[in-house]
């Protein structure tokens, strides 16, 4: 398995059609997404749970698992819960849909599909569950963020941060008040499998929170996170 481009939304296809699979991959690579593929169940959880993707395509019909009980195990684990996960399914029919979303999917498309409808309906899902990912304007609070030009104001005063605390805030931004932990940090800002002391982490973060705490004249603005003894940080 390779490194992940943090530059490219992370996407996971589980599908025991091999040719469907690598059609899949195919228009969502051309797409300009980082693709990681599971052939059945059990390799979409273990995918899942170690390289945590920005999104999960999920086939109903798998061996060993099916992709109601992965969409199920998924959602029932705090590091998974809040990946969206879009369902595929030759199921067209109301209750299997319905089946489908109560599990935990945020989309159901019914197969035969085109390529173009399943990257909209990424798209459409990740505006709504990781608009980070795919807008170019955010406003949370105070902060203002411009993910094209990669720009923080804080009441109306820019605010410079290096890329890597940049990223560390998108990631935090998607998720108010859910806790990260120094290794979740680690695996979505610098790639999975990097080699990066705590201590590098711990610096960046410090960093962010000391630039976002400052405002223009110097004085101090109220505390964005918070940190959670034992477990990580999360924004407030």
């Amino acid at each position: 398995m390779k490194l992940i481009n943090k530059n490219k939304i992370r996407a996971l296809i589980a599908d025991d059609e091999p040719n469907q699979l690598e059609l899949i991959a195919y228009n969502l690579v051309s797409a300009g997404f980082e693709v990681l593929k599971a052939r059945n169940g059990e390799e979409a959880l273990e995918i899942a749970n170690e390289y945590f993707p920005d999104i999960i395509i999920l086939d109903w019909m798998m061996p060993y698992i099916s992709g109601v009980e992965v969409c199920r195990k998924l959602r029932g684990k705090n590091i998974t819960k809040h990946i969206p996960i879009i369902m595929l399914s030759a199921r067209g029919e109301e209750g299997d849909r319905t089946l489908g979303l109560d599990t935990g999917a945020d989309d159901y498309i019914t197969k035969p599909f085109s390529p173009k409808e399943l990257i909209s309906r990424i798209k459409a899902v990740l505006r709504r569950s990781r608009p980070a990912m795919v807008m170019e304007m955010i406003e949370y609070g105070d902060l203002e963020i411009n993910t094209a030009k990669k720009t923080v104001h804080r009441r109306g005063i820019e605010i410079s941060l290096g890329p890597k605390e940049f990223s560390i805030l998108l990631m935090f931004i998607e998720r108010p008040g859910q806790v990260f932990n120094r290794a979740q940090i680690l695996d979505r800002v610098w790639g999975h499998g990097t080699e990066v002391a705590d201590r590098t982490v711990d610096a960046h973060f410090s960093r962010l929170r000391k630039a976002l705490n400052k405002s223009g004249n110097g004085e101090h603005l109220p505390e964005l996170f918070r940190t959670v003894s034992g477990h990580g940080y999360s924004l407030k």
